[in-house]
């Protein structure tokens, strides 16, 4: 038998693996499943023993918790503002106030509500997704190389080929591009870098090396005739010297824009993108960190990276985001390692597809939440949720946030000193002079499966990382934070989303 690596369409392999496995979970257990109760109060298997200190940011990059997918097309990523960022970009700006990052995710999470909401116009509803530009710094990036060099005078021997989507082995005619760092965006569908001529302002001051298109021998602006610039729709800016121009707008008065452009995108050492599509931004207006010098858009889109790449990876993709920012957690391309999805290890639920809602976002139906065993039902209106990398903390109707945190409340009272709120967090508590915090257990549910929350997905600065929104109606947002230390596999073309606890 042949290895997933060997698959032509990995795409159809993992639909068939994950309907196996859902088949399995649901066959398995009762049609509402439940975490079931155990222990009396403040014990049992409820809770969780939490060193304090493992929640905190260290003064060093620890590397991986956890082996990553060494046999898959992965790239390393890490959060913002931590030891793991390179030591230019790590003190370039001092990081926000907890108050400044829980407002800019709030923004974030508006913007997302927006654009999910059915009570807008049809054409709003039809137009692009945006997400707002606001950066909230506890964000997941990657590096990637963008363009090529033609070498002046090179001896062939000094030259090396790399395997290219869609274009075979390179040639080994062309020196590698400029290494750009950019944000992981699962509810966007343009990447984008910023560009030469990019004066500051309109542009962002970035620690990354400028792009410039003219310095790369792979580089090529789409024509206003060309079927990718016919493509754009909505973010078409019109045409200069017969080049396509793009313009990503936000409700906020945020903005990127530019020339739609083609260039050779190098993922890791072993796998490039032949021809990648990317806006080359000449003008970008909002709170960028210059930590980053673009976004790389993961969404459902024809215009974001796994889209491009479906013929080869088959519209599948994982990623894994560390508990802290002093770890290190990665990027999957393609289906999971065989030894990784024969296993049973993980928790498959079905990808809901809504035709008024924006193709780019990523939907699950969340059906409760449990803390220390106590199960809260979240309400059908709002349970149909949409995984976002960037907003940071998860969004919950109303009465169903109240029920989270009663129980949560309930669960730690007695225990621990309160707090005030910071932000939107008003469930907090005075740690100083704890080691170790005896944690009620809090676990999403989903149809076909439970999955448990790390500790660093339940505290965030010492508070319960769960906010209610302002309407029963709006959808959930599954934050960053909750996602911390899963594996969350996106089976686009298969319908269906893996959880894989541990996992980094």
């Amino acid at each position: 038998m042949h290895s997933w690596l060997n698959q032509k369409k990995p795409a159809i392999v993992m639909a068939h693996l994950l309907a196996l496995v859902l088949l399995l979970a649901l066959s398995g257990s009762s049609s509402s499943p439940v975490v079931v109760a155990r222990g009396s109060d403040h014990g049992g298997d409820e809770y969780m023993i939490v060193a304090m200190s493992s929640l905190k940011l260290k003064s060093a990059c620890l590397g991986h918790r956890v082996t990553p997918p060494l046999n898959s097309t992965w790239m390393p990523l890490d959060l913002m503002d931590g030891p793991c960022s390179s030591p230019s970009s790590s003190s370039a700006a001092a990081a926000p106030s907890v108050d400044e990052l829980l407002r800019r995710d709030q923004l974030r999470a508006d913007e997302v509500q927006k654009r999910l909401s059915h009570n807008v116009g049809d054409d709003e509803a039809n137009g692009p997704a945006s997400s707002t530009v606001t950066q909230v710094n506890h964000l997941a990036k990657i590096k990637v190389e963008l363009g090529s060099r033609k070498p002046a005078k090179t001896k062939a021997s000094q030259l090396v080929g790399i395997a290219t989507v869609g274009g075979g082995v390179g040639t080994g005619t062309l020196l590698p591009g400029v290494i750009q760092t950019v944000v992981l965006d699962t509810a966007s569908d343009v990447p984008w870098v910023q560009c030469v001529p990019c004066p500051i302002p309109p542009c962002h001051p970035q620690t990354d090396t400028f792009y410039d298109p003219t310095n790369s021998g792979s580089y090529a602006a789409f024509s206003c005739s060309s079927a990718a610039c016919r493509q754009l729709g909505p973010y078409a800016n019109g045409c200069i010297n017969n080049q396509c121009q793009y313009r990503v707008a936000y409700p906020d008065g945020s903005s990127t824009s530019g020339t739609y452009s083609s260039d050779l995108l190098t993922l890791n050492p072993t796998t490039s993108v032949s021809n990648f599509q990317f806006g080359c931004s000449h003008a970008d207006q909002g709170n960028f960190d210059s930590q980053t010098a673009g976004v790389m858009a993961l969404g459902g889109g024809p215009e974001s990276l796994i889209s491009q790449t479906a013929s080869t990876f088959g519209r599948t993709f994982s990623y894994c985001l560390p508990p802290t920012a002093s770890y290190v957690g990665y990027l999957v391309l393609g289906a999971p390692a065989p030894s990784v999805a024969s296993s049973s290890s993980y928790v498959v639920t079905p990808m809901i597809r809504d035709n008024r809602s924006p193709a780019t976002f990523y939907r699950v139906r969340l059906r409760a939440i449990t803390v220390a065993g106590r199960r809260i039902d979240v309400p059908a209106a709002g349970g149909a949720a949409v995984l976002d990398s960037r907003t940071v903390i998860t969004r919950l109707p109303p009465a169903a946030y109240a029920a989270v945190r009663a129980a949560f409340r309930s669960a730690m009272m007695g225990m621990y000193r309160p707090a005030p709120p910071k932000g939107s967090l008003d469930t907090c508590y005075d740690f100083r002079g704890v080691r170790s915090v005896k944690l009620p257990r809090v676990a999403l549910v989903f149809d076909g499966g439970v999955v448990e929350l790390d500790p660093s997905g339940i505290l965030f600065n010492d508070c319960l990382a769960f906010a209610a929104n302002r309407d029963d109606r709006m959808p959930v947002i599954l934050g960053n934070v909750q996602q911390q230390t899963i594996e969350v596999l996106y089976d686009v073309d298969g319908g269906a989303v893996g959880f894989r606890r541990n996992a980094c």
